[in-house]
């Protein structure tokens, strides 16, 4: 019965055991008894006044907490919310069989043993993120994904809609980004060499308005917050090649081919804080209620805005003294356009270094936990995203087996073994972290079949030390036993052992960066003035 993943605050086994069958009945109230029947599908779970499943509701637990007790008599849920109560119901599921996974059964019923679980998250925001612009993913995998979040009891999906690379969602008030930003006449195939090849193929696709509504209302039945990113001011290559009169030099652009840092980057001026209001309004009209929107300030290369003159004198007449001062100015104007709509904005660390962020602006530290302690001194909300070990990018081992990756090696271990919150850190540094999230940067993720071996079962682990706070010591036993359940659910990750033959990379596959060295020089870049990295 010890199989629960993530593991459960307490977990106690009761004499007795109930048989739970297909079609019987879940009674409480109605919004908490629905949150149940979407975690468990397969039972076909009926309203009623009286079942099988019994769902209470105590506010005093919290909103995602709840008990959950299996006796003879039947099951008994006590959640604080709606999120409770799915949860809840992911608990029961994983008391179940493997098979009752699949789409399909054969079983009319099985038998719960008795448990008494009592649980409760250790962190808010358990993250995934999804990079759509390198490499567009289809709408029906993302609903994939938010199936495989909500029965890990991940609830933040951060959708990275625009980079060079592609622009990702359909715009009515701008059509030139879907239209002519969402895709690039050929993708660079080489990532070793100075001089890039091409695969001559187009790449392409957008979420239309419609589509985002559907995904958000479909993660939120499932407990997950849907975090969009736009990321400015720069990576802004394939918004400039729609409207190249937003960018600092009113030069043309084409959506960039190949991958790195382009030097591409928006104009500050109110012209483009008009344009992304307007982009921000399409999103939150789509999106509903969005708690969160990200606006990255990450990678920019502010050449284009010191060698402008008339850039140079709107950042005089703002009394700012340099264009890092005009980094942080941008990103803050954003901020309260986004307040103002009731959404909080979230960064990457480039954007607090820049200085000058809303105390409410949340801050994802990539480049290392160092510049996430300093924000979090500095009064700001945290969310841990170091590249190491939550760049699920990177290989799960040092080995001419694995698919290509930007480096090596990120392992399962690795994952379970991260603490979010350091305990060197003072007591208010560690309040202020508020969670973890891996990212799936897909440069080199070209398909949902490399998605799936690159995500899972690093996800697990990070699943286990986001709701529980770290891995417990049975976790490698539990992930084994847990494997099952995604074999069942048709995920094709990556075995504890390797890859399969299949999943294995290309002969004499190169040598590629390590995760401590490329550490060591981010580490470096968070003490040095500059906002800019070469790309590791």
């Amino acid at each position: 019965m010890n199989t629960l993943l993530p593991r459960p605050n307490v977990l106690s086994s009761l004499s007795g055991s109930y048989e739970l069958a297909v079609g019987a009945t879940v009674s409480g109230p109605a919004e908490l008894a629905d949150a149940v029947r979407r975690a468990l599908p397969v039972l076909d779970l009926r309203p009623g006044d009286t079942g099988a499943i019994d769902v209470r509701m105590d506010p005093a637990l919290g909103e995602e907490a709840y008990r959950l007790v299996v006796g003879s008599r039947g099951v008994e849920i006590t959640a604080g919310g709606r999120a409770g109560a799915f949860y809840a119901g992911q608990s029961l599921h994983q008391l179940l069989p493997d098979a009752t996974y699949r789409s399909a059964v054969t079983t009319d019923a099985w038998t719960v043993p008795g448990v008494r679980v009592e649980d409760s998250p250790s962190h808010s925001w358990r993250g995934l993120h999804l990079d759509v612009a390198r490499h567009f993913l289809p709408k029906r995998e993302v609903l994939r994904v938010i199936d495989l979040m909500g029965a890990h009891k991940l609830n933040r999906l951060h959708l990275h809609l625009v980079d060079d690379q592609g622009w990702r969602v359909e715009s009515r008030a701008y059509p030139r980004l879907h239209e002519v930003a969402s895709h690039r006449a050929r993708t660079a195939t080489n990532y070793f060499r100075e001089e890039p090849t091409y695969d001559g193929i187009p790449h392409g696709g957008y979420y239309t308005l419609d589509d985002l509504a559907e995904i958000a209302a479909y993660a939120r039945a499932r407990e997950v917050v849907i975090v969009p990113e736009i990321d400015v001011p720069g990576h802004a290559s394939a918004i400039l090649a729609a409207y190249p009169e937003l960018g600092a030099t009113g030069e043309s652009f084409e959506v960039l081919d190949r991958w790195g840092i382009s030097p591409a980057i928006l104009s500050p001026l109110p012209p483009t804080v008009d344009f992304l209001t307007a982009v921000f309004d399409e999103l939150l009209g789509a999106l509903g209620a969005t708690p969160y929107v990200h606006i990255g300030g990450d990678e920019c290369v502010l050449d284009d805005w010191e060698a402008s003159a008339e850039i140079t004198a709107y950042r005089r007449s703002l009394g700012l003294a340099d264009v890092g001062e005009l980094h942080g100015w941008f990103l803050r104007r954003l901020a309260d356009v986004l307040a103002e709509r009731g959404s909080r904005a979230v960064v990457w660390d480039e954007a607090f270094v820049a200085g000058g962020l809303r105390k409410d602006t949340m801050v994802m530290p990539w480049r290392g936990m160092g510049v996430g302690r300093r924000a979090a001194a500095a009064g700001h909300s945290v969310i841990a995203t170091p590249v190491f070990p939550l760049y699920f990018d990177y290989a799960e081992a040092s080995s001419t087996q694995e698919p290509m990756a930007i480096g090596d090696a990120i392992t399962v271990t690795d994952v379970a073994s991260f603490e979010p919150a350091p305990s060197s850190w003072e007591p208010e540094e560690r309040e202020r972290v508020v969670g973890l999230q891996a990212q799936l940067w897909s440069e080199r993720i070209p398909d949902a079949r490399v998605l799936d071996y690159r995500a899972w079962p690093r996800a697990c682990a990070l699943a286990e030390v986001a709701w529980a706070g770290e891995a417990g010591s049975d976790f490698m036993g539990r992930l084994e036993r847990h494997l099952g359940r995604l074999d069942a659910l048709g995920v094709e990750y990556r075995p504890l052992s390797g890859p399969r033959p299949w999943q294995q990379g290309r002969p004499h596959r190169p040598a590629v960066v390590p995760v401590m060295n490329a550490m060591e020089h981010l580490d470096e870049m968070t003490h040095s003035a500059t906002s800019t990295r070469p790309s590791v």
